[in-house]
Protein backbone atom coordinates (compact mmCIF):
# COMPACT_ATOMS: atom_id res chain seq x y z
CA UNK A 1 0.00 0.00 0.00
CA UNK A 2 1.08 3.84 -0.78
CA UNK A 3 -0.42 6.18 1.92
CA UNK A 4 -3.69 4.40 2.50
CA UNK A 5 -4.67 6.86 5.29
CA UNK A 6 -5.01 5.51 8.98
CA UNK A 7 -4.02 1.77 8.07
CA UNK A 8 -4.76 0.69 11.58
CA UNK A 9 -8.08 2.41 11.85
CA UNK A 10 -8.84 1.13 8.87
CA UNK A 11 -8.13 -2.46 9.92
CA UNK A 12 -5.62 -3.14 6.97
CA UNK A 13 -2.82 -3.63 9.81
CA UNK A 14 -2.88 -4.30 13.37
CA UNK A 15 0.06 -1.80 13.54
CA UNK A 16 2.60 0.05 12.31
CA UNK A 17 5.22 -1.71 13.95
CA UNK A 18 3.82 -5.30 13.40
CA UNK A 19 1.27 -5.50 10.62
CA UNK A 20 0.50 -8.58 11.13
CA UNK A 21 -1.28 -9.28 8.17
CA UNK A 22 -0.28 -9.62 4.13
CA UNK A 23 0.02 -5.87 3.58
CA UNK A 24 2.48 -3.38 4.41
CA UNK A 25 4.08 -0.24 2.93
CA UNK A 26 4.32 3.84 3.61
CA UNK A 27 1.70 5.94 4.97
CA UNK A 28 1.90 9.80 5.16
CA UNK A 29 0.52 9.88 8.33
CA UNK A 30 2.34 11.32 11.59
CA UNK A 31 1.50 12.28 15.19
CA UNK A 32 0.29 15.74 15.28
CA UNK A 33 0.53 16.70 12.05
CA UNK A 34 -2.76 18.66 11.30
CA UNK A 35 -1.66 20.59 14.67
CA UNK A 36 1.67 20.99 13.49
CA UNK A 37 0.27 22.35 10.31
CA UNK A 38 -2.27 25.15 12.16
CA UNK A 39 0.19 26.09 14.51
CA UNK A 40 2.43 27.24 11.20
CA UNK A 41 -0.20 29.11 9.67
CA UNK A 42 -1.14 30.87 13.31
CA UNK A 43 2.58 31.51 13.13
CA UNK A 44 2.44 33.07 9.94
CA UNK A 45 -1.02 34.70 10.34
CA UNK A 46 -0.76 35.67 14.06
CA UNK A 47 -3.97 38.29 13.96
CA UNK A 48 -5.43 34.69 12.53
CA UNK A 49 -8.72 34.47 14.60
CA UNK A 50 -11.27 31.99 12.42
CA UNK A 51 -9.80 29.58 10.18
CA UNK A 52 -11.94 27.30 6.81
CA UNK A 53 -10.78 23.79 7.27
CA UNK A 54 -11.91 22.24 3.81
CA UNK A 55 -12.29 18.27 4.23
CA UNK A 56 -13.41 15.58 2.13
CA UNK A 57 -15.18 13.69 4.79
CA UNK A 58 -15.24 10.41 2.50
CA UNK A 59 -11.49 10.08 3.82
CA UNK A 60 -11.64 8.37 7.05
CA UNK A 61 -8.37 9.86 8.44
CA UNK A 62 -9.19 13.53 8.06
CA UNK A 63 -11.68 12.67 11.05
CA UNK A 64 -9.06 11.49 13.47
CA UNK A 65 -6.77 14.79 11.68
CA UNK A 66 -10.25 16.72 12.86
CA UNK A 67 -9.96 15.77 16.20
CA UNK A 68 -6.27 17.12 16.85
CA UNK A 69 -7.23 20.36 15.41
CA UNK A 70 -10.63 20.76 17.62
CA UNK A 71 -8.18 19.82 20.47
CA UNK A 72 -5.59 22.55 19.52
CA UNK A 73 -7.86 25.19 18.52
CA UNK A 74 -8.12 26.73 21.73
CA UNK A 75 -4.46 26.71 22.93
CA UNK A 76 -3.84 28.24 19.19
CA UNK A 77 -6.38 30.79 19.56
CA UNK A 78 -8.39 30.22 16.36
CA UNK A 79 -11.97 29.45 15.75
CA UNK A 80 -12.23 26.43 12.90
CA UNK A 81 -15.53 26.73 10.69
CA UNK A 82 -15.52 22.97 8.91
CA UNK A 83 -16.42 22.91 5.33
CA UNK A 84 -17.22 19.59 4.10
CA UNK A 85 -16.52 18.99 0.39
CA UNK A 86 -17.37 15.14 -1.06
CA UNK A 87 -17.36 16.00 -4.80
CA UNK A 88 -16.33 18.50 -7.50
CA UNK A 89 -19.52 19.87 -7.46
CA UNK A 90 -19.30 20.76 -3.82
CA UNK A 91 -16.53 23.28 -4.30
CA UNK A 92 -18.88 26.12 -5.05
CA UNK A 93 -20.63 25.84 -2.25
CA UNK A 94 -18.06 25.47 -0.06
CA UNK A 95 -16.35 28.40 -1.22
CA UNK A 96 -19.65 30.19 -0.61
CA UNK A 97 -20.11 29.27 2.89
CA UNK A 98 -16.13 30.32 3.51
CA UNK A 99 -16.58 33.39 2.25
CA UNK A 100 -20.14 33.71 4.30
CA UNK A 101 -18.51 33.31 7.82
CA UNK A 102 -15.81 35.66 7.12
CA UNK A 103 -12.76 33.03 7.55
CA UNK A 104 -9.35 34.86 8.52
CA UNK A 105 -7.20 31.92 6.75
CA UNK A 106 -8.05 28.96 5.12
CA UNK A 107 -6.76 25.33 5.67
CA UNK A 108 -6.76 22.21 3.00
CA UNK A 109 -6.61 18.14 3.65
CA UNK A 110 -3.81 16.73 1.51
CA UNK A 111 -6.33 13.95 -0.46
CA UNK A 112 -7.42 12.72 -4.01
CA UNK A 113 -10.33 15.52 -3.93
CA UNK A 114 -8.50 18.41 -2.87
CA UNK A 115 -5.33 17.36 -4.72
CA UNK A 116 -6.97 16.66 -8.27
CA UNK A 117 -9.03 20.24 -7.63
CA UNK A 118 -6.06 21.84 -6.03
CA UNK A 119 -5.40 24.69 -9.01
CA UNK A 120 -9.60 25.95 -7.93
CA UNK A 121 -8.87 25.59 -4.75
CA UNK A 122 -5.66 27.89 -5.03
CA UNK A 123 -7.56 29.81 -7.37
CA UNK A 124 -10.32 30.72 -4.56
CA UNK A 125 -7.95 31.78 -2.36
CA UNK A 126 -5.79 33.71 -4.22
CA UNK A 127 -8.39 35.60 -5.48
CA UNK A 128 -10.00 36.84 -2.18
CA UNK A 129 -6.96 37.19 -0.44
CA UNK A 130 -7.45 34.42 1.47
CA UNK A 131 -3.74 33.09 3.57
CA UNK A 132 -3.39 29.17 2.76
CA UNK A 133 -1.62 26.22 4.35
CA UNK A 134 -2.01 23.08 2.14
CA UNK A 135 -0.51 19.67 2.99
CA UNK A 136 1.28 19.19 0.18
CA UNK A 137 3.86 21.38 -2.03
CA UNK A 138 1.93 20.33 -5.04
CA UNK A 139 -0.61 22.97 -4.31
CA UNK A 140 2.02 25.93 -4.24
CA UNK A 141 3.54 24.62 -7.13
CA UNK A 142 0.02 25.60 -9.00
CA UNK A 143 0.34 29.12 -7.03
CA UNK A 144 -0.75 28.63 -3.67
CA UNK A 145 0.77 30.17 -0.81
CA UNK A 146 2.63 27.63 1.72
CA UNK A 147 2.44 23.89 2.36
CA UNK A 148 3.39 21.47 5.11
CA UNK A 149 3.68 17.92 4.67
CA UNK A 150 5.70 14.45 3.41
CA UNK A 151 7.19 14.89 -0.12
CA UNK A 152 4.43 12.57 -1.71
CA UNK A 153 6.59 11.22 -4.85
CA UNK A 154 9.30 10.20 -2.55
CA UNK A 155 6.46 8.00 -0.29
CA UNK A 156 5.37 6.34 -3.39
CA UNK A 157 9.12 5.14 -4.53
CA UNK A 158 9.72 4.11 -0.83
CA UNK A 159 6.89 1.90 -1.54
CA UNK A 160 8.71 0.67 -4.44
CA UNK A 161 10.80 -0.29 -2.42
CA UNK A 162 8.46 -2.55 -0.41
CA UNK A 163 7.50 -4.39 -3.75
CA UNK A 164 11.13 -4.87 -4.21
CA UNK A 165 11.88 -6.44 -0.54
CA UNK A 166 7.95 -8.78 -0.97
CA UNK A 167 9.49 -10.40 -4.65
CA UNK A 168 12.28 -11.15 -2.91
CA UNK A 169 10.74 -13.38 -0.13
CA UNK A 170 10.28 -11.27 3.15
CA UNK A 171 6.72 -11.49 4.30
CA UNK A 172 4.74 -8.43 4.56
CA UNK A 173 3.62 -9.05 7.84
CA UNK A 174 7.11 -8.46 9.60
CA UNK A 175 7.69 -5.53 7.75
CA UNK A 176 6.48 -2.04 9.66
CA UNK A 177 4.62 0.38 7.59
CA UNK A 178 6.96 3.45 7.08
CA UNK A 179 5.74 6.74 8.22
CA UNK A 180 7.40 9.63 7.30
CA UNK A 181 10.61 10.97 9.05
CA UNK A 182 10.75 14.22 6.93
CA UNK A 183 8.37 17.68 6.45
CA UNK A 184 9.00 19.91 4.18
CA UNK A 185 7.73 23.65 4.33
CA UNK A 186 7.08 25.36 1.34
CA UNK A 187 6.34 29.24 0.49
CA UNK A 188 5.34 30.98 -2.56
CA UNK A 189 7.90 33.71 -2.18
CA UNK A 190 6.19 35.53 -4.64
CA UNK A 191 2.64 35.17 -3.07
CA UNK A 192 3.93 35.91 0.60
CA UNK A 193 4.96 39.61 -0.36
CA UNK A 194 1.10 40.46 -1.34
CA UNK A 195 0.05 38.42 1.61
CA UNK A 196 1.83 39.53 4.60
CA UNK A 197 5.05 38.90 6.62
CA UNK A 198 6.10 35.00 7.10
CA UNK A 199 9.82 33.88 8.69
CA UNK A 200 12.11 32.69 5.98
CA UNK A 201 13.04 30.14 8.16
CA UNK A 202 13.31 26.56 7.28
CA UNK A 203 11.46 27.75 3.97
CA UNK A 204 11.99 26.42 0.71
CA UNK A 205 11.18 28.46 -2.47
CA UNK A 206 9.67 27.10 -5.35
CA UNK A 207 8.93 28.15 -8.77
CA UNK A 208 5.17 29.86 -9.56
CA UNK A 209 3.56 30.92 -12.71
Amino acid sequence: MADPGDAVQLGLVASLARPGTNITGVTSLAPELATKRMGLLKEAFSNTARVAVLWNSAIPPAEVALKELQAAAPLLGVDLQFVEVQGPPGFAEAFAAIMREHADALFVFPDPLTFGNRESIVGFANKNSIPALFGAREFVEVGGLMSYGSDYPALFRRAGNYVGRILKGESPADLPVEQPAKFELIINLKLRRRSGSISRQHCSPVPTR
